[in-house]
């Protein structure tokens, strides 16, 4: 069990740190490999006497389904990787919401540039702390399971803060713990998505690994651009309050989808005080061994440069709400024009993930983080 845990807080370790290096946002995505049987072997070698390279078992076993199946980004849509493609569709249609709450707090609330960066830089907190979430989801299931039962209750919790910013919250302090609460939600999903791609990825190539996390973002950029332009439409035109009605319905897609994830139920908990206070006491000395471990596995010269890059990355300082109240009280701009910039800014992200799908998943990491991050300091000089 220790061990099992231990690989589970790794998984979503790996994940926290994958995902803020993949693209320019939150954070997110990545167990072991199957044993196929005999036919499934002699399939396999038939479908790699036809490919120009040597490839893994997830990319043989998914060109061979896909002729029966399809599949998306070179990965197979079973059950489970619609689930995770249906997650992230939900972080990326969230946006709907993005200039309704800058409108909301800027219009109705009333909050200066500095009150407002603020409290949209509080919602940020949850995804400081996800490998917690994998500490709890690990040694706490809910209702027999690790993951279904989270991904449902993310679901619920997001959807009752959205519906309560669009009923009744009036106030900076209520939006505050409404968005941090809906912030909380969307990364514990994230957290346990990503830990059913390392799982999915692990033991695969570089270009198998990839095509999933193209799978990943293309979802969320899916998502980004169905709900772009009419973020600023449905503002301009009914209100932020309707808005976030609307927003409350979305996270409901990842309870539905929870049903999808592919996982045995965990034998239910005797009731017997002295058995439960046996397995507390071994959850307390488990959760003690892995966060030994895992601090040991941050002092790796591997794990500890990126890190430590990931972090000035993110440490950076965005102007993202003086942009907001610059572009809006100096510009004049409508939330409708402000929605096809954003749709604008959801297309670029799809047409970068088709690229690196395409052209950069077989392209070593380092190069590609050199060359992003010189060009986007480049670009990031222009707003001067």
């Amino acid at each position: 069990m220790a061990q099992r845990q231990g690989e589970s807080v790794t998984e979503s370790e790996d994940s926290a740190s994958g995902k803020h290096t993949a693209a320019a946002r939150h954070e997110n995505v990545m167990n072991g490999a199957t044993v196929p049987d005999s036919v499934d072997l002699a399939e396999d070698e038939v479908c790699s006497l036809e490919l120009p390279h040597k490839t893994s078992h997830l990319e043989s076993v998914g060109l061979r389904k896909s002729k029966r199946f399809g599949n998306v980004f070179g990965v197979e849509m079973s059950p489970d990787t619609i689930a995770i493609a249906m997650v992230y569709f939900v972080q990326g249609i969230l946006g709907l919401s993005r200039l309704a709450v800058s409108f909301f707090l800027k219009d109705e609330l009333h909050l200066d540039p500095a009150e407002t960066a603020f409290l949209t830089g509080i919602s940020s907190l949850p995804w400081l702390i996800k490998p917690l979430y994998g500490f709890i989801s690990d040694g706490v299931p809910l209702f027999g399971y690790r993951r279904r039962s989270y991904l449902a209750l993310c679901g619920l919790l997001g959807a009752l803060c959205w519906g309560s910013l669009a009923m009744f919250i009036d106030s900076k302090y209520g939006a505050m713990a409404a968005i941090l609460l809906s912030s909380l939600s969307v990364a514990f999903s994230d957290v346990v998505v990503d830990s059913m791609v390392v799982e999915k990825a692990r033991g695969e190539s570089q270009g198998a690994s990839g095509s999933l996390q193209s799978l990943c973002w293309g979802s969320a950029a899916t998502g980004g651009i169905a709900s772009a332009y009419f973020s600023g439409y449905l503002v301009e035109t009914y209100g932020t309050r309707y808005v976030f009605g609307v927003t409350a319905v979305m996270p409901l897609i990842t309870s539905a989808v929870a049903g999808l994830v592919q996982e045995e139920p965990l034998k239910a908990p005797s009731d017997d005080p002295k058995v439960m206070l046996s397995k507390t006491a071994q959850f307390i000395s488990t959760s003690k061994s892995q966060l030994a471990f895992l601090w040991q596995t941050v002092k790796e010269p591997s794990i500890f440069w990126p890190t430590l890059f990931i972090f000035l990355w993110q440490a950076t300082p965005t102007s993202d709400t003086a942009m907001f109240f610059f572009t809006t009280n100096h510009l004049g701009f409508g939330p409708e024009f402000l929605g096809r910039v954003r749709l604008v800014t959801a297309v670029a992200s799809l047409v970068g993930v088709g690229l690196y799908n395409t052209y950069l998943k077989d392209v070593p990491l380092r190069n590609i983080f050199l060359w992003t991050t010189l060009l986007g300091t480049a670009l990031g000089l222009l707003q001067g």
